[in-house]
């Protein structure tokens, strides 16, 4: 008889399917609700890391030359939790790692390596061989090459408004940052510059060089290989290990 009656309650959802559509909805607003509630009383979904900051303002204008040639369609920046991909890449990912990323650039597809550890892999005149002929130091490689970099010189006349409105995004750059985010960017891509003492406090590991071989001006060279230069570089990762184990 239980069985009867529940087989009949059930048969509504069976032969009427605007009542099945409804009764879906629900549920998966129910489920919805269930998951996504309680982020709005979380003030971080992502455990903080030593050593993660915020780019620099070269770094920054490196990456957005990054996005806008597209290297993102062929790279990733992310390393899965697999024992092949460290192997080959390094340690996975950390959240913390992209929490200043506006966009991320975890990527979908790998045409070319995973980035995410590439800083200090190669020196900077293999980057450069590399953007102005990549086949001169990978055969066989179908990368395009990109050597208006080494020509073009950066543009950096918004480079303050473009960390104003990161800072509006979230990202922690402080009014002091924003004001010298001009200065600094030429202290960074200047081999030995009066202020890079004050430049290093705001940016702690913060490499500052001549990064495309041309002291005598800044390039939008200088800032791709700046800002691939720092990618994974933050994080000690022994340390992190260490701690792990401890705990």
């Amino acid at each position: 008889m239980i069985t009867m009656s529940l087989w009949s309650k059930h048969a509504i959802f069976e032969k009427n399917s605007i009542v099945l559509v409804l009764g879906v909805m629900i549920v998966i607003s129910i489920g919805g609700l269930v998951e996504i509630v309680p982020l709005f009383y979380l003030k971080n979904t992502i455990e903080k890391v030593e050593g993660v900051r915020p780019y620099s303002p070269l770094e920054l204008a490196g990456r957005n030359i990054y996005v806008r040639e597209g290297c993102y369609n062929c790279h990733s920046q992310m390393i899965r939790p697999l024992r092949d991909e460290v192997e080959r890449y390094g340690h996975y990912s950390l959240a913390a790692e992209s929490m200043y990323d506006r966009p991320f650039q975890w990527g979908s597809k790998r045409t070319g390596p995973d980035l995410a550890r590439v800083g200090g892999k190669y020196s900077d005149e293999w980057h450069r061989d590399h953007l102005n002929s990549p086949t001169s130091v990978v055969p066989g490689t179908v990368m395009p090459a990109y050597p208006w970099l080494a020509r073009n010189e950066l543009d950096a006349t918004h480079i303050a408004e473009d960390l104003k409105v990161q800072a509006a995004l979230g990202v922690p750059y402080s009014k002091q940052m924003i004001e010298s985010a001009s200065t600094d960017l030429r202290i960074q891509a200047t081999q030995d510059h009066p202020d890079s003492e004050e430049f290093a406090k705001r940016y702690p590991k913060a490499q500052a060089r001549d990064f495309d071989g041309d002291a005598r001006r800044i390039t939008e060279a200088d800032a791709l290989i700046a800002y691939l230069q720092m990618l994974g570089t933050q994080v000690d990762f022994k340390l992190y290990d260490n701690k792990a184990n401890i705990r």
